[in-house]
Order: C-alpha cells, then structure tokens, then sequence
C-alpha cells in the first residue's frame, strides 16, 4: 500500500519549525530529508526514522524496531501519537540529521 499524499503534508506540516526539511517520492513511498540527508523513510503511512546512538538516547522507550519495507535496515518506527507531538518530533528529526553523515556528492559521468 503506497504512502497517502495526506501524510506526507500532515509530517511536514509537523515540521515546520525546522529548516531544510523536503521529501522525496520513491515507488510509491518516500524519502524525508533534512538538510539533504535522508533521515527517514514514510512507508505505508508509518514513520521510520533511521537509527543513531543521539536518537535511540532520545526516545528511550518510546519506539520500537521496524522495517520499512523487506529487506531494508531496521529503523525506529515513530508511532501515531508521537509524530502528533509537534516540538518532539521536530527535536527527533533535528538530532537524527545531526548524527548522521553528509551526503557524498555524485560523480557526473561524461559521455564520451
């Protein structure tokens, strides 16, 4: 089942607050980035933030272990009355995006 467009704007109206924020439709799904790394897959509507030491320290108890789709990295699925929590989620997305590393920039090939 594809991520509904609706969920999308709900998250990143969640996430006002914090800048660099866009997504990025794939098959269906998305990507969510903050200051262009990807830090956090929406599948099926569900909310899976990627997992670092900052974050898991930040959560506590408050999340469990999902996968986005078969095959991919566990990552911490963020339930429905968290992601409704505006500053918390905000604060999640902001420490996540801080842990992890740039992006390495793609090599343009040239055509011969």
């Amino acid at each position: 089942m594809a991520t509904k467009q609706s969920t999308i704007d709900f998250i990143l109206d969640q996430l006002t607050k914090v800048s660099g924020i866009s997504t990025r439709k794939m098959f269906g799904e998305y990507a969510l980035y903050c200051d262009g790394k990807v830090v956090a897959l929406v599948c099926d509507n569900n909310l899976y933030m990627k997992i670092t030491e900052a974050g898991k320290k930040f959560l506590g108890d408050k999340y469990k272990e999902g996968f986005a789709y078969p095959g991919a990295k566990a990552s911490m699925l963020i339930e429905g009355d968290l992601i409704e929590e505006k500053d918390w989620l905000a604060r999640l997305v902001v420490i996540t995006a801080d842990s992890l590393p740039l992006p390495k920039p793609k090599i343009k090939k040239t055509k011969q």
